[in-house]
């Protein structure tokens, strides 16, 4: 479970039709991507969709454990994220990752994005985890695409960055 709250992707739409176009920006990749993996009970995210917002070869590399990460392809992120809504029942919550900030950067046909979430389940009565994702977007034929997602949890020995603390 602390993989998928650390995700999310990632992560994380709401809707269904083509990604994002060059005009939304990266930023507006991402926060569909948020939108997406936060779900209301009795529903689940569009997977399909999910796949458009990212490169084929992208990767996402979650904290898994105090000491460790997980590579996944992206096919390997949606199974982890729904073996995990199977597993916690989370069908019967629903899901809520949200964005508390984000920096980023476009330069040319590249961008970086980093973003300070909250993830909860509703009802388990545990306070919003937060967590730093770091996403790299490049534009093909027009659009913003994921290229990868890297993930961090903050800890006693590592707050929050400075960027985050103002």
């Amino acid at each position: 479970m602390r993989q998928i709250l650390l995700a999310a992707a990632a992560l994380c739409i709401a809707g269904s039709g083509a990604a994002q176009s060059d005009d939304d920006g990266a930023v507006a990749v991402v926060q569909e991507l948020y939108d997406l993996v936060t779900f209301e009970a009795g529903t689940t995210p569009d997977w399909a969709y999910a796949r458009t917002l990212f490169l084929p070869e992208a990767v996402v590399v979650l904290r898994s454990s105090r000491d460790a990460t997980t590579v996944f392809s992206v096919d390997g992120w949606i199974d982890d994220f729904v073996r995990f809504i199977e597993e916690q029942n989370v069908v019967e919550t629903g899901f809520v990752e949200r964005i508390v900030q984000t920096e980023s950067m476009e330069f040319k046909d590249i961008a970086h994005v980093l973003v300070l979430y909250e993830a909860e389940i509703p009802g388990w009565g545990r306070p919003p985890q937060r967590a730093v994702d770091s996403f790299q977007l490049v534009r093909r034929d027009g659009r913003w695409v994921i290229a990868s997602i890297a993930n961090e949890v903050p800890d006693a020995e590592h707050p929050l960055p400075a960027v985050f603390r103002r």
